[in-house]
């Protein structure tokens, strides 16, 4: 966590114009990471947001996160642990709230950029705006009272959401066609929970220990580490995920045993 000092600063920057607002403005997509990378062995480009997750920004965006996600948070994995990266997330959250209109109007432009460049390669392009926060981008109207996905609706997004509320309205189909969402599981989720949605069709991801079970309160462990590309899973399964980084030091109940039910 930031010093508040240091928090201050940044967000006097973020605020100040012309250094945010003006050109030369950061770029609000990413590649993603070397999971989302592996999307592109079976022709998918995976774009993404990486904002400063939970309060570190000062702004929550991670509303539903448990104590044993914001611990096993891979936020400062790979190049996040560089203080350069760090900042520029944090800045890139702030302008969320402090300039949505430009963000909004950049992340679309950059939208449509990243569409030609993925073509270019040969590849289908597809959006993961929640890398490392759980924002319900669908309520967030811009685009002449239109969310991001209704703005580019040939275009599929997707997600992982500790809000078993939101994943009811995608089970209920209340969320854009175009939009995914997985659950995630946390130490605060209840088995039924859990299972509830599974028989819905709908599809649960949950960190093992170590490897994964065949089998999860009857319904089938899929490995969601060989790909990121959640909206191409089989419907009603376990995304099983290993423990990685400080997930492995977990005892919240974050991470459970590979065991077979």
């Amino acid at each position: 966590m930031l010093e508040k000092k240091e928090l201050k600063r940044l967000k006097n920057t973020c605020h100040a114009v012309p250094f945010c607002y003006n050109v030369p403005m950061q770029k609000i997509l990413n590649t993603g990471n070397s999971k989302t990378a592996k999307g592109e062995k079976q022709g998918w480009k995976t774009f993404g947001i990486h904002l400063a997750p939970s309060k570190v920004s000062g702004y929550n965006v991670c509303r539903w996160a448990s104590k044993g996600c914001a611990l096993a948070c891979l936020n400062t994995a790979g190049r996040g642990a560089m203080k350069n990266v760090q900042d520029a997330r944090i800045k890139k959250t702030i302008r969320i709230f402090k300039d949505r209109e430009n963000f909004m109007t950049q992340l679309a432009d950059e939208i449509t950029k990243s569409v030609k460049s993925a073509a270019r390669k040969g590849m289908q392009s597809c959006f993961r705006l929640n890398l490392t926060s759980d924002l319900p981008w669908e309520n967030m109207k811009h685009f002449g009272g239109l969310n991001v996905f209704d703005r580019f609706k040939d275009q599929i997004f997707y997600d992982y959401t500790k809000s078993r509320t939101r994943m009811e309205q995608f089970l209920a189909g209340d969320m854009p066609s175009n939009y995914s969402l997985t659950l995630s599981r946390s130490e605060e989720s209840s088995d039924l929970e859990m299972t509830m949605i599974l028989a819905q069709g709908g599809n649960v991801a949950i960190v093992f220990r170590g490897a994964l079970p065949k089998t999860w309160n009857g319904y089938e462990v899929i490995d969601g580490d060989e790909s990121d590309l959640r909206f191409l899973d089989k419907k009603g399964v376990v995304v099983g995920l290993i423990e990685k980084g400080l997930a492995k030091k977990d005892k919240t109940g974050f991470v459970i045993e590979p065991i077979s039910c």
